[in-house]
This record gives structure tokens, C-alpha cells and sequence, in this order.
């Protein structure tokens, strides 16, 4: 059963001075809201954010299924479209990530990257398990000889473990939610107020890379404890066995992840997802 209602009203106020108000959805239950971000963005809408109470086909990466208990969680779309060359786009799903890990934060009052932290690139980590996910569509124009490939839009897939008590059997060991991390989990949590300073924060990290500032993926360290001096395995795509261990030695000028591999070769990590070793 729903934990509450959500009032979508108190979001839209709390975001008045962000590129996402005026265009926020609320839905009880759909497929995905990235489904729902993808249709309106090619009828060619820009901009907006679609918020559902439960997905009932909600992704992780590749395959993977993304539990979703209607009204415990948060599960959201939002639809941009920066002119940023694809280059830039690249470091959307960190982006992202520092953008939901500060919203944990300053919501739930969690440590940044002692308590919430990041798996790179796009994993929220609540004391060691895993709370959150993103996932990141994007559309470009082709290069050509005068620009490079422009940006035409991203959906930017969000999903927070907000009020789960229980997990499947399956899911319980490795995965969390906020509540029940907090020292005192009888409450529930709201979620506008998450919602809101999701929303608030990505406006500030998108204005960022728009602007030319300086990227993030220099401090990146600050936000995960992963990128530098973790020893992990390597992933490899779901239509690959293979897979390599090694430790993680910081991001390339692309923000791509670099791994001393025990091979003895230096690995720039371009797809798949990064775990702790199970021989450790």
C-alpha cells in the first residue's frame, strides 16, 4: 500500500526557479516514466518530468528488472535537451549521481560518500547497499565537418529505495532504502521534499556543465569511494561472459573509469558495472 500521497503542488513550488517547473507529471502506476519521457520527446517536447507511486516494468542496466513497491518509492523521468556536444554529455549519469546523492543527503541527513555513496557511474550506495539507480537515455544530431554530434536530448531515469521495509529474498542482502537506514526507521519519509531537491540540485549540476565549468570528474573522489583504490570486478555486458578484476586507478579527461587490472593491463571501463570481488 502507498505510504502517502503525493502532492505535487508542494514540488512544483519548491522548483519554481529551475528549467522543470511547470512541466512536472504525477502517475499512480505505468510502465516506466521513461517510456513516458521517450514518447513525448519525440513529439518533440524538450523539457519535463514524469513522477510515478510504482513501475511495472521498471530497468536497471541491460536487463535487469528495478523493484518498484507502488508508493515507497521514487521513480521519475526528467526530460532535458543542453546544446552539449556528446562529449560533454558522457559525464550525465555521474552528473546525476552527485545530483541525487546531495538530495539524500540534505533530506535524509546522510554522509556524502561515508554513509550515501556512488558505485560509478550511476549506483546509489546507502551503507554499503544499494538504494538508488539511474539510468540515461540520449539522442544526438550527427557530426559533421564544422561541429561535432550535438546533444538533442537525454532522459535522465531516476529511482529511490525511499520507504521499502522489506526487499525479496533475493534483493534483501544487497539492497536498501533510506528508511531503513535512518537511526530511527518508524516514520516514513515524504517524498516531495526528496523529489524537490533532486530536481533543484540536477538544474545546478546541468547549468554547470552548460556553463563550462569546471567538470566534476577532477574531485569525483570527494562524491565515491569507488573511482580510486577500490578493488573490484568488472562487469562485462550482458551479452558477454568475460569479466576482469583489478583496482580502480580514477577517471580518464572522457570520465571514463580507469582499473589496474590484475592482467597487468590499464582498463578504460566504457560499458558494464563494477561489483566487490567475492574472493575478497
Amino acid at each position: 500500500m502507498p505510504t502517502d500521497t503525493f502532492d505535487l503542488r508542494e514540488v512544483e513550488q519548491a522548483i519554481a526557479n529551475t528549467e522543470f517547473a511547470g512541466c512536472l507529471m504525477h502517475f499512480a502506476s505505468v510502465a516506466t516514466t521513461n517510456d513516458l519521457a521517450l514518447q513525448a520527446a519525440q513529439s518533440g517536447a524538450r523539457h519535463g518530468v514524469w513522477i510515478a507511486d510504482a513501475q511495472t516494468a521498471g530497468r536497471g542496466r541491460g536487463s535487469r528488472t528495478w523493484h518498484s513497491s507502488p508508493g515507497e518509492g521514487l521513480y521519475m523521468t526528467a526530460l532535458i535537451s543542453p546544446p552539449l556536444p556528446m562529449q560533454s554529455a558522457l559525464s550525465l549519469s555521474f552528473t546525476t549521481a552527485i545530483a541525487v546523492q546531495s538530495a539524500i543527503a540534505s533530506v535524509a541527513g546522510f554522509r556524502l560518500r561515508d554513509q550515501i555513496d556512488i558505485r560509478w557511474p550511476n549506483d546509489l550506495l546507502l551503507n554499503g547497499r544499494k538504494c538508488g539507480g539511474i539510468l540515461i537515455d540520449t539522442a544526438s544530431t550527427p557530426p559533421t565537418p564544422a561541429q561535432p554530434a550535438i546533444l538533442r536530448y537525454a532522459l535522465i531515469g531516476i529511482g529511490v529505495n525511499v520507504n521499502h521495509a522489506v526487499f525479496p529474498p533475493e534483493l534483501d542482502a544487497i539492497a536498501t532504502s533510506l528508511r531503513r537506514e535512518l537511526p530511527e526507521p518508524s516514520q516514513p519519509l515524504r517524498r516531495e521534499p526528496l523529489a524537490a531537491a533532486i530536481l533543484v540540485t540536477l538544474n545546478h549540476e546541468i547549468r554547470r556543465l552548460t556553463s563550462n565549468l569546471e567538470s566534476r570528474t577532477s574531485d569525483f573522489t570527494l562524491f565515491s569511494s569507488w573511482v580510486s583504490g577500490k578493488r573490484v570486478r568488472v562487469e562485462a555486458r550482458d551479452d558477454d561472459p568475460g569479466g576482469y578484476t583489478g583496482v580502480t586507478a580514477g577517471l580518464d579527461p572522457s570520465g571514463f573509469l580507469r582499473v589496474n587490472g590484475d592482467d597487468g593491463q590499464l582498463h578504460t571501463v566504457l560499458s558494464g558495472g563494477l561489483r566487490e570481488p567475492t574472493d575478497n
